[in-house]
């Protein structure tokens, strides 16, 4: 599939009201804490990307190394679910407003699926997505 100017502009659409949304949630409830979920959302693809360049033959084995990506899949995955976690445990303690911990959830999930999006569309091989 081609991904063109059209794929560009509705992926930074779809960014751009991710981050409206988290920063909604900050200033509407004069709280910056749930600005924090926008930050493992746009942290969370690194430990994959990162762990996919590790991944590969090695000297002493011909076959594919798969634990690096297996990890790289395990960090991503624990730092996604404490992007969800986190607003509502903040909205469960009180000390965001339950609707600033709807807005981020969605506002980071936006942030994290563009980024996703992106890779998918934008990667040199077809099996290359987060």
């Amino acid at each position: 599939m081609a991904a063109g100017l059209k794929t560009i502009i509705l992926l930074s659409f779809v960014l751009a009201l991710g981050f409206l949304l988290v920063i909604l949630s900050c200033a509407l409830f004069a709280n910056w804490l749930p600005l924090l979920v926008a930050l493992t959302f746009v942290f969370a693809p690194l430990p994959n990307a990162l762990c996919t360049r590790c991944a590969g033959q090695d000297d002493f084995s011909a076959d594919y190394n798969s634990a690096y990506v297996d990890f790289g899949n395990w960090l991503t995955s624990g730092t996604v679910v404490m992007g969800f976690a986190l607003p509502i445990t903040l909205a469960h303690a009180g000390v965001i407003h339950e609707t600033a911990g709807l807005m981020s959830i969605v506002g980071g999930a936006l942030v994290y699926g563009t980024i996703l999006t992106y890779s998918g569309f934008f990667s040199d091989s077809g099996d290359d997505l987060f």
